[in-house]
């Protein structure tokens, strides 16, 4: 009996040490770093003095913090509502197309879609800059060849379309995530399922919303979760389109770019990395609050359509 549990220890510290040891360096030590530097502040000199939850109370209520804050944070939420009610469904509409049995060329349509994924987000912003461009980009003209050339706007460049459109480049981008999982999650949707309600008389629309949705409705959580996730660490699209300004007059600034320049500087501020650290453990408290809530709130509930 002791030989076996000895033996039980060695194969749990050899195959999970490894992953243990790498996990708390690269993740676990990080943050709780972060979060002891957020209750520091520096002096002039460059010396740091404890200050507990100072940093907080200054980034809720000092107008010059607290106001930049709120609009990365609403501008947060904006771009999770565009992906929740366009790359998800996108995703999902996709994903029972491509799951018909009699559909020629499935994986060259995957392919296809998914390759935007793989790109370079450097890659993917410049060349929608050079798209949407006003002055030498090929939207106007394309728009002009259909009859629509009334309806172009320099998009990037207005307060009231740039977060819309940066968002909409961003669903361009990773509509095949959501694609590939709720296309995996359709392929082990049993097949007596699908027989016997096809033999009842339903088509294929009422097959796919009748039985499949429901049976996939724990995945599509899942993927809603991972959109929320996603989006609110979300700073490298941006950044490449925009900058880390991310303009026009902060129009597309998120909590990732708000943290960034507050944490490293930029030419309309000196980098603070007290108050950087403050910032990164609000996103993380942010998405740990969501992430709690999706799992005992929304989980527990899907969890009886699970097969």
């Amino acid at each position: 009996m002791i030989k076996n549990n000895a033996r039980r220890l060695f194969l749990l510290i050899f195959f999970l040490g490894p992953a243990v040891i790498i996990y708390t360096i690269f993740s676990v030590y990080p943050l709780i770093a972060t979060m002891s530097l957020s209750t520091f502040t520096a002096d002039s000199s460059g010396a740091r003095h404890f200050v507990g939850f100072d940093n907080y109370i200054v980034l809720m209520t000092d107008k010059d913090w607290r106001d930049p804050f709120w609009n990365a944070f609403l501008n947060n939420i904006w771009f999770f509502i565009i992906h929740m009610l366009v790359q998800n469904p996108i995703g999902i509409a996709i994903a029972g197309l491509l799951s018909l049995p009699r559909l020629k060329f499935r994986a060259t349509y995957r392919t296809l879609i998914f390759t935007p994924t793989m790109l370079s987000v450097v890659i993917i912003g410049f060349s929608w800059n050079l798209i949407l461009s006003p002055l030498w980009g090929i939207s106007e003209g394309f728009l002009k060849f259909l009859g629509l050339g009334t309806l172009f706007r320099p998009w990037l460049g207005l307060e009231s379309s740039a977060l819309i459109t940066v968002g909409l480049i961003s669903v361009w981008q990773f509509v095949g995530i959501p694609l590939m999982l709720i296309y995996a999650a359709l392929l082990n949707v049993p097949s007596e399922l699908v027989d016997a309600a096809r033999i009842d008389g339903l088509s294929h629309l009422r097959i796919f919303f009748a039985v499949k949705l429901p049976l996939i409705a724990p995945t599509i959580g899942l993927v809603s979760i991972l959109t929320f996730v996603g989006n609110f660490n979300a700073f490298d699209l941006v950044y490449s389109i925009k900058g880390a300004l991310a303009g026009p007059n902060f129009s597309t600034d998120l909590l990732g770019t708000f943290f960034y320049r507050t944490f490293f500087g930029n030419q309309l501020q000196l980098g603070s990395p007290t108050m950087g650290a403050t910032i990164a453990t609000s996103m993380f408290l942010i998405i740990l609050i969501g992430v709690c809530i999706y799992l005992y709130g929304i989980q527990r509930r899907l969890e009886r359509h699970s097969f």
